[in-house]
């Protein structure tokens, strides 16, 4: 297993970890739970910089690294939702869409047709991750009445919103129908 695969895999293995200091009893949980998830959202980058640097990109960490990332938004997202600190609406739009986008690369990569990670899609996934901070702290801060950290998930799923309908339009023409398919009733798809 090379450098950027064992990056990515211990980000994966990191997030038992994160859920223990969150939802455990442990004193200082949520500062440990902070601790560990910066490190993990940290880890992020690195994975990327040496398979770029080091030239070993690999089907597996084209696999794992987005995967590492959906399992640590989604633990972090469900946790935060059983803490009564999320509303589970907000989890669900944010988790939907990157089922939405996954899907929608596995129905890409099928027809043979690469959807490339959209600039948008880090910059979500940024503001997740310190949405999921904020929400961990919670310092109580507010602005004309507003706590900045509702703010913050709100800024959280507009850009997830934004990024899933840009994969969406940049698919767009990549995986219309033929237009033989179309007249027959496109019976080729499935539900």
């Amino acid at each position: 297993m090379n450098l950027p695969n064992a990056i990515t895999l211990f980000r994966i293995l990191l997030i038992p970890v994160f859920m223990t200091f969150l939802l455990g009893a442990i004193p200082y949980g949520a500062a440990f739970a902070v601790g560990t998830f910066v490190l993990a959202a940290a880890s992020d980058s690195l994975d990327g910089y040496f398979a770029r640097r080091r030239r070993e990109v690999t089907t597996l960490g084209a696999f794992l690294d987005p995967l590492a990332d959906k399992l640590l938004v989604s633990a972090a997202l469900l946790a935060l939702v059983q803490l009564g600190k999320l509303s589970a609406w907000v989890a669900m739009v944010i988790i939907a869409r990157e089922f939405a986008v996954s899907g929608l690369r596995m129905v890409a990569a099928a027809e043979n047709v690469v959807i490339s990670a959209s600039p948008w899609g880090k910059v979500k996934t940024a503001a997740q991750m310190v949405a999921i901070v904020a929400l961990i702290i919670e310092p109580g801060w507010s602005v004309w009445g507003v706590r900045l950290s509702a703010v913050v998930v709100g800024l959280a799923v507009l850009l997830t919103l934004g990024s899933g309908i840009d994969y969406f339009v940049r698919a767009r023409d990549s995986l219309r129908m033929p237009a033989t398919e179309r007249e027959d009733g496109g019976e080729a798809g499935g539900s």
